[in-house]
C-alpha cells in the first residue's frame, strides 16, 4: 500500500478550489468529477489531507472500482476484494452511505446490504470464524455508483470536515465551514485587505478568513476516525501532520476582519465561536444593521451570506433588505462584494448586475455566488523602486 488513491467530496461547483488545495499539498490529481476530486498519495496523505484541506467534506480511501449491473455481480466482485488487508478481525464495519446515478442498481439500501454481506463472507473465509464481535475500531464504507461503475471507499474522516470543532453555537441557517472557506478562496481577498461580513451570524466567514490569514490548519482542533486504524496508519503520520500544522501557523499576523449582525445574541455567539477557534484576536464583531454599514478604508471586501427567505413569511422583507445591501455597498468606495444567496431577485433590488455569477449547490439547494468586482488597488512599490525615486529627487 505504498501508493493509494484517495477521493475527497466537496460542494458541487467548487471542484476547482479543492483541486488547487490538493495540488498545493503536493499530491497528483487522478480524476475530477462533479462534487468529487480524487488524488494519489502515500498513507501519510490520509493524515495530511484530513488536517489541511479546507474545502473537502471528508477524505475517503478508495478500495476498488469495478463494473456491476446485477446484485450477483456486485456481491461476487466485492467478495473478491482483499478486505483482510483493510479491516482487522475485530473491526466494526458497515456501509454508511450508498449513492447511485444512472446505474442499473439504484436502491441504496439493497446496495448497502449486499456489500456488507459480501465483506462478511470474505472475512469469514479469511479469518476462519462464523461471526464477528465488531468490538474494535470503526471502518465505515461509502459506495458510489455512476453509470454502473462502482466505487467502494473507506471513510477516514468520521464527522464531516466542516466540523472544525469551534462552532458550538449557531445562528439560523448557518453556512458550513467548508463552503465558507471555499467561497473565500474563490475571491482575490488577501489577509492584508479589509474583509467585512454584514450578516455574520455565528461568525463562519470571519472565522474561516482569520484561519486562512493565520495559515491555521482547519483540522488542528479535532480528531479523525482513522486515528484508530493502527493496522493501516502509523501513529507517527498523525504526529507529523500535527507538527507540520503547528510549524506553519502564523502567530503574529495582523488582520482587519469584521463581522456585523443586527442580533446582539448572535454576535455574542460569534465571539464565543471565534474564541473556540483561537482567532478571536483577529476579528472585530459588532452589533450593526446592514443599512448602517460604512467604512473609511478603500479596496475592502464584503463576503457574506444574507437571508434569502427560507420561510415563506420572510420573503416579503427581502426587497427592502437587498435594497439596503445595494445602498450600503454603493457608499463603499472601490470595494468588492461577494454574496451567496438563493434569492433570485438579488441583483434587481441591489440595483446592479453582478460582474460574475457562479451557481453552487449548498446541499440540495441551488444558490448563486454573485461577484461584484471593485477596482484593484494601486501596486505597491518595491523597496528598490522607492530607493530609485528618492535618488531621482536628489
Amino acid at each position: 500500500m505504498n501508493r493509494i488513491e484517495l477521493t475527497a467530496p466537496c460542494h458541487f461547483g467548487l471542484e476547482a478550489v479543492l483541486k488547487k488545495e490538493i495540488t498545493e499539498l503536493g499530491y497528483e490529481i487522478s480524476q475530477v468529477e462533479d462534487g468529487r476530486v480524487s488524488f494519489y498519495g502515500d498513507a501519510s496523505a490520509v493524515c495530511r489531507a484530513n488536517m489541511f484541506l479546507r474545502t473537502a467534506q471528508r477524505v475517503l480511501w478508495k478500495v476498488a472500482e469495478f463494473e456491476a449491473v446485477s446484485f450477483d455481480e456486485l456481491f461476487e466482485k466485492t467478495k473478491a476484494l482483499p478486505w483482510e488487508e483493510y479491516i482487522p478481525r475485530d473491526g466494526r464495519f458497515w456501509v454508511a452511505k450508498a449513492n447511485s446515478v444512472k446505474s442499473a442498481l439504484f436502491s441504496p439500501s439493497d446496495i448497502q446490504s449486499i456489500i456488507k454481506k459480501a465483506i462478511v463472507e470474505r472475512m469469514k473465509q479469511t479469518y476462519q470464524v462464523s461471526w464477528f464481535e465488531e468490538s474494535g475500531a470503526e471502518y465505515p464504507l461509502r459506495v458510489f455508483l455512476m453509470k454502473d461503475r462502482v466505487t467502494i471507499a473507506l471513510d477516514t474522516t468520521g464527522d464531516s470536515l466542516h466540523k472544525r470543532g469551534y462552532r458550538q453555537l449557531t445562528s439560523k441557517a448557518p453556512i458550513t465551514e467548508t463552503l465558507a472557506a471555499a467561497l473565500i478562496l474563490l475571491t482575490p481577498w488577501h489577509p492584508d485587505r479589509i474583509l467585512v461580513d454584514p450578516f455574520c451570524g455565528s461568525g463562519t466567514f470571519p472565522i474561516e478568513a482569520a484561519m486562512i490569514a493565520a495559515n491555521m490548519a482547519p483540522g488542528m482542533n479535532r480528531s479523525f476516525l482513522a486515528e484508530q486504524w493502527g493496522n493501516l496508519l502509523k501513529r507517527k503520520y498523525w504526529y507529523d501532520a500535527s507538527d507540520e500544522a503547528n510549524d506553519l501557523l502564523l502567530e503574529h499576523v495582523e488582520t482587519d476582519i469584521q463581522g456585523y449582525d443586527i442580533d446582539g445574541a448572535v454576535i455574542r455567539a460569534a465571539r464565543e465561536n471565534a474564541r473556540e477557534a483561537g482567532v478571536d484576536h483577529l476579528i472585530h464583531f459588532q452589533q450593526r444593521a446592514v443599512k448602517d454599514l460604512s467604512h473609511p478604508k478603500k479596496y475592502g471586501f464584503i463576503i457574506t451570506n444574507p437571508p434569502y427567505g427560507e420561510r415563506l413569511e420572510d420573503k416579503k422583507d427581502l426587497p427592502k433588505l437587498y435594497r439596503e445591501i445595494g445602498e450600503a455597498y454603493s457608499r463603499l468606495d472601490s470595494w468588492s462584494m461577494y454574496m451567496i444567496t438563493a434569492y433570485e431577485d438579488a441583483q434587481k433590488y441591489i440595483g446592479r448586475k453582478a460582474d460574475r455569477n457562479r451557481k453552487i449547490y449548498n446541499g440540495m439547494m441551488k444558490t448563486y455566488f454573485y461577484q461584484f468586482m471593485g477596482p484593484k488597488p494601486p501596486r505597491r512599490k518595491t523597496s528598490a523602486e522607492n530607493r530609485d525615486c528618492k535618488q531621482e529627487k536628489m
